[in-house]
């Protein structure tokens, strides 16, 4: 067991031996865990808490890759992830994402477990560091839980497996998989602790703030289908952090001037992908659903042309280019102030609210658009208002990976759920509602190391 459990996350080795291994004894030119500033240093450590997630980004059915050059070009693991394959990495191979949050997850726990008994901090300090880790925990399990366990059901949540749940830095337990419903607990547990030891707004946007607990508290319950207070926590979000970026302000500069995300007012928390996919093709669907008149389509996805020497084969239609007019160089996915609006709306067209929700809609719209003389929408009924606000909600999000979120808990309304299909090298792929497909994978090298992990249906 011992070894088996060590080798899961071999990541964490480094951290291990440093930061475990001497924790009694004080060694000579080794660096422990003993004051605040040490933890406040793991809380900083950017490169390793700032990342979220890659596979969405593919998964999703806002990207297309159509083009056999380009087709040939991915690698076999992306190539499994876009054609939602049965198995993504070989026994040998290791899972980006899967390792990814789980080194969050272990660096969160470092903090939680030692930070609070730590020297020369005061109490302020110490209860701030404490609060950021629990908010990073938080949304780490929240992504882990809907990319390998299923979607949130209140009548299957108590048994329906979701992934290992640790709590602490200790490596060497059981790696069993918790149920979605206690993974689920322990997010909004960890959010409703931190909430009083944080302050309003951050510092800087890769911290957590009260803001950010309650972004992540509205994604929370968006996904358990819980829409008041889904709807709740937006506003709470949305009333501490309101700004919207107005495309119109960029447009002569080809957004090139649009803020880098440090300095973007519109992130409630600073999150992105793990790897930069270069030209992430957006399906032509959702080109022309937004069409030349919609800055997000101006903006924000291009013709290969643009991408000029960074990207050598063919592509047809638009990618994804928002990362790489600014100098910025990834792909954010945390959470927003328009994705709040677009949370806020749903639940208020859900609630059957339809004027509130499209009022909410078109605050954002109006932002979005290159003409002076916008035309707000209308809805019909709140029914109406839903369809608007979940398309609306693929427009503002393309390319980011959150779309395949929305893709798996939408499945659960019969208005959205779709069959998706896919040509991958002369090959058809077919991905029905509720597919055991939407869970992604455990990596087979996980679980010849830990055999109590068990395997998704697939």
């Amino acid at each position: 067991m011992r070894a088996r459990n060590f080798i899961i996350l071999p990541v964490l080795a480094l951290a291990l031996t440093s930061c475990k291994k001497y924790v009694e004894i004080e060694q000579t030119s080794v660096r422990t865990l003993k004051y605040t500033s040490d933890y406040r240093n793991i809380l900083n450590n950017n490169t390793v808490l700032e990342g979220t997630f890659s596979y969405p980004i593919l998964s999703g059915d806002d990207t297309d890759i159509s083009d056999p050059t380009r087709q040939n070009s991915l690698g076999d693991i992306l190539s499994n992830v876009y054609s939602w394959s049965a198995k993504y990495t070989s026994e040998t191979q290791s899972d980006n994402d899967w390792d990814r949050q789980y080194k969050s997850i272990y660096s969160c726990n470092e903090v939680i477990a030692g930070v609070l008994n730590s020297q020369k901090g005061t109490d302020t300090e110490k209860q701030r560091i404490y609060a950021e880790a629990l908010v990073h925990r938080a949304y780490a399990y929240l992504i882990l839980v809907n990319m390998y366990g299923k979607q949130y059901n209140s009548a299957t949540a108590a048994t329906d497996l979701g992934v290992p749940l640790l709590l602490s830095p200790n490596l060497f337990v059981k790696l069993n998989r918790a149920t979605v419903g206690d993974i689920y607990k322990q997010v909004l547990n960890d959010l409703r602790v931190s909430i009083s030891r944080l302050p309003d707004l951050p510092d800087y946007n890769v911290r957590p703030a009260k803001v950010s607990a309650y972004a992540i508290m509205a994604k929370t319950y968006l996904n358990m289908r819980d829409f008041a207070n889904a709807g709740l926590y937006a506003d709470s979000a949305l009333r501490l952090q309101p700004t919207l970026l107005d495309l119109k302000s960029y447009e002569a500069s080809n957004g090139a001037t649009i803020p880098v995300r440090l300095n973007n007012p519109e992130l409630m928390l600073s999150k992105t992908s793990n790897v930069l996919y270069t030209a992430v093709s957006i399906s032509d669907d959702l080109l022309t659903s937004m069409g030349p008149n919609d800055l997000r389509y101006k903006l924000f996805t291009a013709p290969r042309s643009s991408f000029g020497g960074q990207f050598s084969t063919a592509f047809t239609g638009r990618a994804y280019f928002r990362y790489q007019i600014n100098g910025d160089f990834v792909i954010l996915s945390g959470p927003s102030v328009p994705e709040m609006m677009l949370i806020k709306a749903e639940c208020l067209a859900r609630e059957g609210k339809t004027t509130e929700a499209m009022t909410t809609v078109n605050n954002l719209r109006i932002k979005r658009f290159a003409t002076v003389n916008y035309v707000p929408l209308s809805a019909a009924n709140a029914s109406d208002a839903l369809t608007i606000v979940i398309n609306e909600k693929r427009k503002e999000l393309l390319g980011t990976g959150n779309r395949w979120f929305d893709q798996k808990r939408l499945n659960l309304d019969a208005a959205f759920a779709q069959t998706k299909t896919r040509v991958f090298k002369a090959t058809t792929y077919t991905l029905a509602p509720n597919s055991n497909r939407y869970l992604y994978p455990i990596g087979d090298k996980y679980i010849l190391l830990n055999p109590e992990l068990e395997q998704n249906p697939r």
